[in-house]
This record gives C-alpha cells, structure tokens and sequence, in this order.
C-alpha cells in the first residue's frame, strides 16, 4: 500500500465482488458480467459521469479474464503511441496464436482526434485488440462511426446515495490510514452533495477533511464539510469537479432568460478551456428544450453555431459562443416540445405496441392492398385548407393530447390554427 496516493486510489476495487453500484451491468443479471464470465469481451465503450467506476472497471475485466493489457491516456497519447502499442499488442498475440487478445483501455476517448481514432479501427477490425474506451460524452457524438458500429456500448449510472455511504464507511473502516483514527459520520448531506455521484471527488473530499485535522477523533459534520471545501469552488476543472455544475448554471441561466449570467459562465468555460464542440452542443440541446417553437430560429442559430465553431475553432469562437448564448437567452421561451416527448414516451411504455390503424399503413405489396393496408387513408393535400378531418392515433388512444402549446405568441398561433381544424378534439 502506498500511503502517498489518495484515498479513492487506494480504495479502489480489485475485484467484482468489491465494485459498488453499477448492478445493472455487473449484478447477478449484469449483461457484462455475463460476458465476463463466458470469457467473450467485445470491444466496448463505458460512458458515464465522472466517478462511476470506468477506469475501475476496465481493471477488473483486465484482471478477471488475465489478458495482456496496455493503458493509453487520451489527453496526452497521440498517433505514434497508439501505433505502438498497438505493435507491441500484436507482437504479444500474433495473428495466428491461441494467446488470449490483449486488452486496450483508453481513459477520456473523446478526447481522441479522427486520425487517432483511425490509427485504432484496424487493430479493433482485426482483432488485435480489444478496445476498452472510458468516456464521460456521448460516444455517438465523440467517436468515429466506424470504430463505434465495432464497439458495445455501456451506460455507467451516478452512484446512488447508499452507495456513496457504502463507500465512506469503507474508507473509514479499511484504509489503512483513516482506519487508525475514530470516524463519526454524523452528518453526511454536504458531503454527497459535493460529490455529485461521483466516488472519487468523494472520497479526496473525504480524506481532505479526515487528513486536516490534528485529532485522531473526528466528526463528520455538514458544516465542517462546508468549511474545508468552499475555498475551492471557485475553481474549473474541465476534466472533473466543476465541469457539470458549471455547465448547468450556463444552460439554467439561459433558460432563465439571463443574458449576462450566461456568457459569465460561457466565460469561465472559455478560460477554462473547454472543449468548444461540447458548449456548443449543448447550446443546440438548449435551443430545443427550453426554447422550442416559441422560436425556432433558436435551434436553426444553436445548430449554425456548432457548425462554425468547428470549422473555426477558438479563441474566435467564443464571440460566436457569446452571440448565440446571450440570442438564446434573450428569447422566448417554451418547453411544451420537451414535454410532449416526454409524456409520449412515458404513454408508449405503458401501452406498449398497439397497432397501427390499417388506413395509416404503408402498402408496398399486393397482399398489403388485398388486407386493405392503406385503403380508407385520405391524403390532406387534396383537401381545403391541406386539411382532413381522421384519425391518427391508435384506437385507443384517439383523443389524446400530448402536445400543450405554450404561453407565447408563437405557439398560441399554433394553438390557435390547430383549434381551427381539430375543433373540441384534443381541447385546444
């Protein structure tokens, strides 16, 4: 044990039986312990916020299956190192041996440019490698189509709150370092809200607190918590602690309808430096959610804007940053879309798979005709107005209303042309 490491690195699990949370993919019924255990790693990508285990996890798959593995950080490897160790891989395996396929994991994989990502798609094609990627974006955003039609992907969920206490009463009874010393957890509420779900921030957090006093007795108290770690909050970190609040105060600022909140944090993210793709997404995201049809030139401005800042890249992008957020900001807003898809959603889950009326179906064959696939379907252009009165909705659900439109102008024009044709229908 080394005791100059921190503590979330000295807690980390070795084994399944020690991993907390995630049961989902490696509880009883896990999919991946399922494959863990038949000895079949696909290559796959563990997407999740920081702090739930990913890098954790590629350790234990590593271990458990006892494969050759090569670690590759994102942030500081580039092409040649890639092609290296996919050589050293391939000198491991050979092509043609029954040695078990060496296993690489790459940290923050978004972080990877095309070429990088390239240089890997022929190992993973071949079957050189296994690729374990480890990221906290989209993976359908940040990593190539190619690679990513090769790859599983794996959803790591937030630590709930029994875990993260699992984890302090680890730390507090195991470690070897803060098990000499008398821990009380009398409170804990500060200290699960600053770690956001996220185990490592918890437990630095954690031993920062522990380590800090001259006592071997202490007391863990919210507002002892609150004193050792506001110093910090000031600070960003693109890679971590601060990246997810400050985000969220961006977007809740312009759903706020507050420009000058909005292009303040859009400037912490800036001198932060934060990836100008990852602002600019969510800007579009923004756009749809809080804005919507009260005015959809919002989401045409957010989706030129991320087309822009790519080809332009920073530091002129962040005039073009600042130029939607505070746009965005300043619009009307509605989050009647949002919530539309939404009840939708949750509508489908609980009726499942009703049929389509027959006069809704598409009739591409001559048995479909003869089933009178299509036949009752009245086209709307052919009509006043491009209007028909009929149904399209399932049966059952006919009447049902899912889209409320919202407060503003926009949209109670639309409520109103809607009221116009649907008439007492849907109760516009």
């Amino acid at each position: 044990m080394n005791h100059n490491e921190p503590l979330a690195e000295r807690m980390r699990p070795k084994s399944l039986e020690d991993y907390i949370s995630q049961k989902h993919l490696v509880g009883e019924q896990g999919t991946l312990l399922q494959a863990i255990k038949a000895g079949i790693i696909p290559s796959l990508i563990l997407w999740g916020p920081p702090g739930t285990g990913k890098t954790t996890l590629a350790n234990i798959i590593a271990s458990t299956s006892e494969r050759p593995f090569y670690i590759l950080s994102a942030i500081n490897a580039g092409v040649k190192d890639v092609r290296e160790v996919i050589k050293k891989a391939q000198g491991h395996h050979g092509l043609f041996t029954n040695k078990k396929r060496p296993l690489l994991f790459i940290d923050e994989i978004h972080r990877f440019s095309k070429s990088q990502q390239d240089a890997l798609l022929g190992a993973v094609e071949k079957g050189i490698v296994t690729l374990i990627g480890a990221t906290t974006e989209n993976p359908s955003f940040e990593v190539i189509p190619a690679l990513l039609s090769r790859c599983q992907v794996y959803i790591l969920n937030s630590l709930e709150k029994e875990d993260l206490i699992q984890l302090l009463d680890n730390a507090k009874t195991k470690d070897p370092i803060l098990s000499q010393k008398e821990i009380e957890l009398k409170e804990v509420d500060a200290l699960l809200r600053f770690s956001g779900g996220d185990a490592r921030k918890l437990l630095n957090v954690f031993e920062l607190i522990c380590t800090s006093e001259t006592t071997n007795s202490i007391t863990i108290t919210n507002a002892l918590v609150q004193s050792k770690i506001q110093q910090n909050t000031a600070r960003y970190d693109k890679t971590g602690e601060q990246h997810y609040d400050i985000i969220s105060a961006f977007i809740k600022s312009i759903r706020g309808s507050d420009p000058n909140a909005a292009v303040y944090w859009l400037a912490r993210m800036i001198e932060g430096g934060e990836d100008v793709k990852f602002i600019a997404r969510r800007l579009i995201i923004s756009a749809a959610e809080d804005i919507g049809n009260a005015n959809p030139t919002a989401l045409i401005m957010a989706n030129n804007t991320f087309q822009a800042v790519s080809t332009v890249g920073f530091p002129e992008s962040r005039i073009i940053l600042a130029q939607c957020a505070t746009y965005l900001a300043a619009s009307p807003k509605s989050n009647a879309a949002y919530m539309a898809i939404n009840q939708a959603q949750q509508l489908v889950r609980k009726t499942g798979d009703l049929p389509v009326p027959l006069h809704l179906r598409n009739a591409p064959t001559k048995l479909m005709k003869q089933l009178d696939y299509g036949k009752e379907y009245q086209y709307a252009h052919n009509f006043p107005g491009n209007f028909v009165t009929q149904e399209y909705f399932p049966e059952a659900l006919s009447e049902t209303t899912l889209y409320e439109p919202g407060n503003n102008q926009r949209e109670q024009a639309l409520r109103n042309y809607l009221k116009h044709y649907w008439k007492d229908k849907y109760g516009y």
